[in-house]
């Protein structure tokens, strides 16, 4: 039996950055033999174990040949008789098909380490193919290893839009697409991967909306970028910057769908684009299977974010009101702040814009401070209930925000001078 560090960890200790997980092969052995030194097996699908102590993945050396279409449809062979260089054979690229012994000599059959030195992504082998989601996987690695701006293999270009052109990616189950989105989202650039996608055809096929973005104009004066597809990529990164949170980052990917919908007749206006945008982000929702507390917040960015950019001393305390309830951010003020996250976001996703201030944000959580000290106690003390109730806690609030409102207005003369 003979036990190799392979993949992710390998490639990262030769590019000296953080290794995230550690992944194995083992050579020669059976899975008898891997239970019997008390690894649990993963699910029935691939020969993989988790150690009994580091709980660390550690995988019988196998080989995939393809007989049916989609996730499910491969011969696998586990023998104790594949050899590693068999085993990398099956993976991705060149630069994940690397394996270290325990003396820490690293085995690079396919030229992993040159392509890696050359910031090279180049698939192993034409068994590429057989998988879609590699394409996805493929891109994801351009916006996970930004840093090192690498770049994709002319041939490895062409295969992945060969693929996307005889309709491979058409097999590729919703919850493995999110799965690649989310990991994606989580880089330091997950604009790279969407605009990959878009290099070799795929974002047409998956994110028609998002795809259609591009060659739409806006307006230059608030927009210098021009095209909306540019624009909201860029808002992805500066989320990406201001945020760790998945909720915010895919708020952000898809809070200006609708302008997808805009009659060309309004360019480069975009009329209504928070409400146009409502349906389809829905539809993300459910063909992605999106976890409905990731959906929630993309719904309330698409619609709210227009008046959250207009918040300021000339907005009516009628207007302010209305958004604060709009947004739920009473009940969930955390929210409401990932919320104006968003917006900033989209604010700095702008060409010339990437480092300017977004005073809005300050605004809105100074609002939501006034209000949230109306106390409804002291009017159930009064003996108010049900409308009466509401209505004297509106009153409070609008009280209170237009006092906010003044104390602003008093420090901005008072900084005039």
């Amino acid at each position: 039996m003979q036990v190799y560090l392979v993949g992710g960890a390998v490639r990262d200790a030769l590019l000296g950055i953080p290794i995230q997980d550690r992944d194995w092969v083992v050579v020669g052995a059976s899975a008898e033999d891997l239970l019997a030194l008390g690894c649990k097996q993963v699910g029935s699908d691939f020969p993989v174990f988790l150690h009994p102590e580091t709980q660390e993945e550690y995988a019988l050396a196998r080989t995939e040949r393809k007989s049916g279409r989609g996730y499910h449809g491969f011969e696998i062979d586990a023998s104790p008789d594949v050899t590693l260089e068999e085993d990398l054979y099956r993976r991705d690229l060149t630069i994940n098909a690397m394996a270290l012994t325990n003396q820490a000599e690293l085995i690079d059959p396919y030229g992993g380490k040159q392509d890696l030195e050359q910031r090279i992504l180049r698939h192993v082998s034409p068994a590429f193919v057989e998988d879609p989601l590699r394409v996805l996987r493929v891109a994801r690695f351009k916006a996970q290893l930004a840093q090192f701006e690498f770049q994709l293999a002319n041939e490895t270009r062409e295969l992945m839009r060969q693929m996307v052109n005889q309709g491979e990616l058409s097999d590729l189950v919703a919850e493995r697409v999110w799965q690649e989105v989310s990991k994606a989202l989580m880089t330091s650039r997950p604009g790279l991967f969407f605009a990959c996608l878009k290099e070799v055809g795929a974002l047409s096929v998956l994110f028609p909306a998002l795809n259609s973005l591009f060659k739409v104009p806006q307006s230059e004066v608030h927009h210098p970028e021009g095209d909306a597809g540019v624009h909201t990529l860029m808002v992805v990164d500066a989320a990406a910057r201001l945020s760790s949170s998945l909720d915010v980052r895919f708020a952000a990917l898809v809070h200006d769908l609708g302008k997808s919908m805009t009659n060309p007749s309004f360019w480069p206006q975009h009329p209504d684009h928070e409400k146009a945008g409502l349906p389809i982000v829905e539809e993300w929702g459910r063909l992605f299977r999106v976890p409905k507390t990731t959906l929630q917040l993309a719904l309330r960015a698409t619609e709210w974010h227009g008046w959250i950019h207009k918040g300021g001393l000339s907005m009516s305390l009628a207007d302010m009101l209305k958004v604060l309830k709009g947004c739920d951010a009473f009940r969930q003020p955390e929210r409401f702040e990932q919320l104006l996250t968003v917006c900033e976001a989209d604010h700095l996703g702008r060409k010339g814009f990437e480092d300017t201030p977004y005073p809005q944000k300050d605004f809105w959580l100074g609002a939501l401070e006034a209000c949230s000290k109306v106390d409804a106690s002291i009017l159930a003390a009064d003996g108010l209930t049900g409308e009466k109730m509401a209505q004297a806690i509106e009153q409070q609030r609008l009280a209170r925000l237009d006092n906010f409102k003044t104390q602003l207005l008093i420090m901005a003369k008072s900084a005039d001078h």
